[in-house]
């Protein structure tokens, strides 16, 4: 989508024209709800609708020609659409469709999608969206997301995962994804501490060995129960001073992988503030739809609680800032199903 300064530029060429031919232009007033429809997530159909579709030939030729943002001269000597803003405005259109599917979805199948297309994405395979869709799922549901992807794909995840990741990474990703984890009420608060002072010595051993190589670290994030592991995640901050995740530094996998363990409605909602942006690219846009339709169900209202507390503003003010037309009244509705 184009930015908001093409926007600016668009409206001002079309503002001030000198009407010469007779023709009837649109307001800077119109203009001005064009720049806003098309601005931030999604799109205002009503606005896009009854300004544009009231355009006359003279209009739509006069507007080809005056915004090069959007429009090439072609040699054959007709303005044609720049093909990155056709794409960047179907995207935007779809983004509604995008989120009603995702949303409706049976759980198993939209978590198997997820790990596909986390896999399958240009550039390179987007690992934290494996990382928080096999960390932040009960038991159950990582078991069925692993059905589906067996009924989807005729592959196992583990299998899609070792033949796409290449890393390091790669152990600890499998060893997520695989994982079955007690769910019950009991903690060995021994065994927790215990564990915490192994953290701590392998992020002092640093330098030795790369700390998502290490066996045991490995081991404890994808077998211990989501309550031991907050309780180790308390018992290290007693023994550092710090926060785990803060110790992990540049270590961004072991890092996302924590916090979705650990805290995932502060991942989350750092997720959110840092999609709800105008000027942000394409899978951080995508970030939006995949968080409040995969949360709306479990935990959305403490993911808001967070990001109210931690970012000054509310979720529901920043989607509404934000995202545009049906799009944005969709996500509002997912987040106000929980309050």
């Amino acid at each position: 989508m184009a930015t908001s300064n093409e926007f600016k530029a668009f409206s001002k060429a079309l503002s001030g024209h000198n009407n010469t031919s007779g023709q009837q232009t649109a307001t800077s007033n119109e203009f001005g709800a064009l720049t806003k429809a098309f601005s931030g997530l999604g799109v205002d159909e009503k606005s896009f609708i009854s300004i544009l579709g009231k355009w006359d030939t003279k209009q739509r030729q006069f507007y080809r020609k005056n915004t090069q943002e959007f429009f090439k001269e072609d040699e054959r000597q007709f303005e044609r659409w720049d093909e990155a803003h056709v794409l960047q405005i179907r995207q935007e259109f779809l983004r509604l469709k995008d989120a009603v599917v995702v949303y409706t979805m049976h759980p198993w199948e939209r978590d198997a999608r997820l790990f596909k297309e986390a896999l399958v994405k240009e550039g390179q395979p987007q690992l934290h969206i494996i990382i928080e869709t096999a960390a932040t799922r009960s038991s159950e549901q990582l078991l069925g997301a692993r059905r589906g992807y067996h009924s989807l794909f005729e592959h196992s995840i583990e299998e899609d995962i070792a033949s796409h990741v290449h890393s390091p990474q790669r152990k600890l990703l499998v060893a997520l994804v695989s994982s079955y984890r007690y769910e019950g009420p009991k903690v060995n608060e021994e065994l927790a501490k215990s564990e915490a002072k192994e953290f701590l010595k392998a992020i002092k051993d640093g330098g030795k060995k790369e700390l998502i190589e290490d066996e045991e670290v490995v081991r404890i994030l994808s077998t211990r129960s989501k309550l031991h592991l907050k309780a180790l995640y308390a018992y290290y901050k007693e023994l550092s001073g710090n926060y785990l995740d803060e110790d992990l530094g540049g270590n961004l996998i072991l890092k996302q992988t924590v916090q979705c363990l650990c805290k995932p409605q502060t991942y989350f909602s750092k997720v959110l503030d840092a999609s709800l942006r105008l000027d942000v690219d394409e899978p951080a846009r995508d970030s939006v739809t995949r968080v409040i339709a995969t949360r709306a169900d479990e935990d959305i209202n403490q993911i808001a609680e967070d990001f109210d507390k931690r970012f000054g503003t509310t979720l529901t003010n920043k989607i509404e800032e934000i995202a545009n037309g049906s799009y944005k009244e969709f996500l509002l509705t997912l987040v106000a199903k929980s309050a």
